[in-house]
């Protein structure tokens, strides 16, 4: 059951009219619904849960949360006003606050007895902005900053805002007050360069610098895809590469680090079939030693390191013994293996 928490920037400056005679808010609410129809297409959408943050302070930003229903989602969208500063940083820590209300009830997290893969609550947080300064009480920032102080129990227990299963969107609308001229780029859409962007790359999502309408619709379609049940895991090799493959091009004798070395990706976790709720066996162990004497237990980072040593070797599968198996999704780090085609060996 993902959550879809869009996170609307409401400072003044999104009152700015667009070459097609409509401000950047109306652009806002309009991708939300958009979003909302292209979900709709998915049976699995009937799950969904919406919730609405905008750049008012907390708890007033908080416009539709865990309580509120559908239709309360769909009125307060409609009556977003733009006035106020740019706090960006504030109010995506209270968007993250408001997830992670009842993950230390629910014990989703098993602090200190290993992190679950099964066990998660999918987010993705969609931003959509401006792309303008930053701008507080204190005056304007260059860099995204996220209050440290939280009043969630617990929350000294990871050291992120964020946890593994929730990634952050930022679509930055940058679409001109007059009609260009120029043709459209075709292709992708850009990440955007605001302060943004290191925020989103951080919890495994990415911004998308959005300068036409149609431009915005390809992101939005794209998004709809993002939906995906799993979390994020840092992946780093450790030791040398493995030996180059007898017929390997030679751009892949490379030496230096490479794309694949490191990777910051999502794992598929995939609900049963029959029950709708992923099962696993085997936790992903903490980062420390258990330690009898220690009163408090050292907070881990959001997303585990997994380190893997690109020796060959037998996949050891012992009858009887559960094991579990995830996908990763497709990055530089998926495309060396298969490229390797060596379909009967693994890397530990």
């Amino acid at each position: 059951m993902p959550v879809l928490l869009f996170l609307i920037d409401t400072s003044a400056s999104m009152n700015q009219r667009t070459h097609l005679g409509t401000t950047y808010l109306d652009i806002a609410k309009g991708a939300v619904e958009t979003f909302m129809k292209l979900r709709g297409r998915d049976p699995a959408s009937r799950g969904d849960r919406y919730m609405l943050v905008n750049f008012e302070d907390a708890p007033f930003g908080i416009k539709a949360g865990w309580k509120e229903s559908h239709a309360t989602f769909m009125t307060e969208l409609r009556n977003l006003q733009a006035t106020g500063l740019t706090t960006f940083g504030q109010s995506l820590r209270t968007a993250f606050d408001l997830l992670n209300l009842n993950r230390l009830v629910t014990g989703i997290d098993n602090y200190g007895q290993g992190r679950n893969p099964f066990f998660l609550e999918p987010a993705i947080i969609i931003a959509i902005t401006d792309g303008n300064k930053l701008t507080g009480s204190s005056g304007v920032q260059d860099e995204l900053h996220l209050p440290l102080t939280t009043p969630l129990p617990g929350s000294e227990l990871t050291k992120e805002p964020f946890r593994w299963d929730q990634r952050l969107f930022a679509l930055v609308l940058r679409i001109p007050g007059n009609a260009s001229v120029e043709p459209e780029p075709l292709g992708g859409v850009p990440p955007d360069e605001s302060p943004i962007t290191p925020m989103c790359e951080v919890t495994g999502g990415r911004s998308y610098s959005v300068f036409s309408q149609r431009m915005l619709n390809q992101c939005l379609e794209s998004l709809v895809q993002k939906i995906q049940s799993g979390v994020v895991i840092n992946f780093e090799k450790t030791g040398p590469d493995p030996p180059p493959l007898e017929d390997a091009p030679a751009e892949a004798l490379k030496s230096g680090p490479q794309p694949w070395h490191c990777c910051h990706k999502l794992i598929y976790v995939r609900p049963n079939p029959k029950t709708g709720v992923p099962i696993g066996h085997w936790p992903i162990p903490e980062a420390f030693w258990p330690d009898q004497n220690s009163p408090t237990l050292p907070p881990r980072s959001a997303h585990p390191h997994i380190r893997f040593s690109c020796v060959d070797a037998e996949p050891m599968v012992i009858d009887k013994v559960p094991f579990d198996k995830y996908e990763l999704e497709p990055s530089p780090l998926t495309q060396y293996i298969l490229e390797r085609k060596s379909p009967h060996t693994c890397w530990q």
